[in-house]
């Protein structure tokens, strides 16, 4: 029988390590196993690391069950109910979760990792963010979560969802972070800011569980999922969260500041930036300005990106947000602007925002 053709011997080599003579290939062999160990401790590694965030958090998440009167004019056929996930994040009780899950609820439920229920107190809601705080009592210090920061996020880091979705302990899922500064409209109809988009999968029943780094840190509150979507999930920025719960401490509700405008967090070129002496990287670019607004009162246009308020950097979205707080209620504040080729500085009087 004749030798068998080159192109054979090669494809032979390439995939075994034979060589054309048919003999092994004393480098292809260890190389192979080398790749191979390399793809299991990478695998290995991210297991570990999946493993560890959960189980820094797992026993912090709780599953929340609710109890609403039927709407007025609706059909009286009894109570309704409805769920969702939610986390402690003080050892004394108080929890975070969405206001979806929790809005108009005439009684709430929550699961603690261990099984036991307990009546749960709504401290607070905000649905312009969807968010909401409740309280448990407890003899004993809980377990809680970590919060951490979402203003040092990168997009492509690990992202980690965890809930109880309709009562299934521990339901976790994996991705990364997709995208910053997201804008998504609520249930409520309201624009939430500063929101984080992720591939890590969100089941019905997940809203309000935390969205979390490598570290265990919770870096979001999960709040929904685009319907007929593949793989396109948000959470509500921790750092708007944590913004959101001292204002429901202080005041029971959140108090903002009103111009009528939305927007989107964009990067500020670093010539714009030198050559205006601009105190941040970034600003908010406006992409609406709802007519009779303070905000299209004081002149502010679509496409204008405000970079401070009263002297102080609005760096994006969370940043504007802060600035309109309480305090500027009523208040003539100045926004200093880049229109086109020039930097302007406005007089914008807000309004207290309807609950």
């Amino acid at each position: 029988m004749g030798s068998r053709p080159a192109f054979i011997d090669n494809v032979v080599q390439g995939i075994s390590g034979e060589d054309p003579q048919g003999t092994s290939n004393p480098l292809a062999g260890p190389d192979a196993d080398d790749s191979a160990d390399a793809d299991a401790a990478l695998l290995d590694a991210y297991s570990r690391t999946v493993i560890g965030a959960l189980e820094r958090v797992q026993q912090a998440v709780v599953f929340i069950s609710v109890e609403r009167n039927p709407p007025t004019g609706a059909p009286q056929r009894g109570i309704r109910g409805g769920s969702g996930s939610g986390f402690l994040f003080t050892p004394d009780g108080y929890l975070l979760t969405n206001s979806h899950v929790v809005h108009g609820a005439t009684a709430v439920r929550v699961t603690l990792a261990d099984g036991s229920t307990q009546e749960a107190r709504i401290v607070g809601d905000d649905p312009s963010t969807d968010l909401a705080v409740l309280r448990i009592g407890s003899a004993e210090p809980l377990p809680h979560a970590e919060l951490g920061e979402s203003s040092k996020l990168r997009v492509g880091q690990i992202a980690i969802a965890v809930g109880n979705p309709l009562g299934l302990s521990q339901t976790v899922t994996t991705g990364v972070i997709s995208a910053l500064g997201r804008s998504l409209r609520s249930t409520s109809g309201r624009m939430i800011y500063d929101v984080i988009q992720t591939d890590a999968a969100l089941n019905p029943g997940n809203s309000g569980g935390p969205l979390v780094n490598s570290a265990g840190q919770v870096i979001g509150v999960n709040t929904a999922v685009i319907p007929g979507a593949q793989a396109i999930c948000f959470a509500t920025a921790i750092d708007t969260a944590k913004w959101v719960v001292m204002q429901l401490f202080a005041y029971g509700r959140v108090r903002r500041a009103y111009i009528g405008v939305a927007g989107m967090t964009v990067p500020i070129p670093r010539k714009v930036q030198r050559y205006f002496e601009l105190p941040g990287a970034a600003g908010v670019r406006i992409i609406e300005v709802v007519p009779g607004s303070p905000a299209a009162l004081g002149g502010l246009r679509v496409d204008d990106t405000i970079v401070a308020i009263d002297g102080t950097a609005v760096d994006g979205i969370d940043a504007l947000q802060r600035a309109l707080d309480a305090s500027r209620i009523d208040r003539v504040v100045d926004i200093g602007i880049v229109r086109l080729t020039r930097k302007l500085t406005l007089s914008v009087t807000p309004t207290e925002q309807a609950p």
